[in-house]
């Protein structure tokens, strides 16, 4: 992968920090920022993370040189930590309008923040935050694409950009139409609009199906509807109630 050079952006990825290999991107963003050495934009992109990580500390494979592996570091000034879930919906439809735009297979937004394509997952986010007070100080944005990796057979429900389209895709296009994604949909939210928001509850997977969850580790049936401010799921029961419920109590069954 040739180095990044022609980023259309103003800010996302104009800093950008190239690794052969790395455990962990957004590990080594935090090390760099406690060294004062990032600014606001700037990308830890690595071609091959050793011990990637996903929601609830699962690990995220990705094929050195044929996959995205990259961490974005934000300052998003004003932000009180409740809200911090508008991150999480700033990063997944960044990445989901980059994937929609490169394969014709419906592509939704499994809540929290995995894409599909057709029910299969082509990418994770992982969002770390350090707060100053009630606010958030810092934020970084790992994200795991696979752009390339064919030999996924292994993962269950896992795809690929290639997989889903039989093409070879420059990962170098893919990384900046991200960056680049991300950065206006940053410039709205900066410019205080908010009528984007809804976009992330229309791209959601399973919204007004009935799909399998757990609770609280019981097995059940819920129909997602919308997300609150905070991030937690609005969901109808079986029995009829609508509740709300977050990372801590609720998930998706596995296919």
């Amino acid at each position: 992968m040739e180095p990044v050079f022609s980023l259309r952006t103003a800010i996302m990825g104009q800093q950008l920090v190239e690794l052969d290999r790395v455990d962990s991107t957004n590990k080594h963003a935090a090390e760099l920022l406690s060294l004062s050495k990032l600014r606001h934009g700037a990308v830890i992109l690595a071609h091959e993370q050793t011990a990637g990580r996903g929601q609830r500390g699962r690990s995220w494979r990705s094929s050195a040189g044929l996959d995205l592996t990259f961490s974005l570091v934000v300052r998003p000034t004003g932000l009180r930590a409740e809200d911090q879930f508008l991150l999480s919906k700033l990063a997944a439809l960044a990445v989901h309008d980059v994937v929609r735009d490169r394969v014709s297979g419906d592509v939704r937004i499994k809540w929290p923040n995995d894409i599909l394509i057709e029910r299969a997952k082509v990418a994770g986010i992982l969002i770390q935050n350090e707060l100053a007070g009630e606010r958030i100080n810092w934020s970084i944005i790992g994200i795991g694409l696979n752009v390339n990796s064919t030999d996924l057979e292994a993962d269950l429900g896992a795809t690929s950009l290639s997989l889903s389209t039989g093409l070879v895709h420059d990962r170098n296009a893919v990384l900046q139409d991200l960056c680049q994604r991300f950065e206006e949909r940053w410039q709205r939210w900066e410019g205080g609009d908010t009528g984007w928001s809804t976009s992330y509850t229309d791209r959601l997977w399973s919204r007004g199906r009935w799909a399998a969850a757990t609770l609280d580790d019981n097995p059940l049936m819920i129909r997602p509807m919308d997300v609150d401010e905070r991030g937690r799921l609005i969901v109808e029961l079986e029995q009829g109630q609508v509740s709300a419920f977050g990372l801590d109590r609720l998930r998706f069954a596995p296919r």
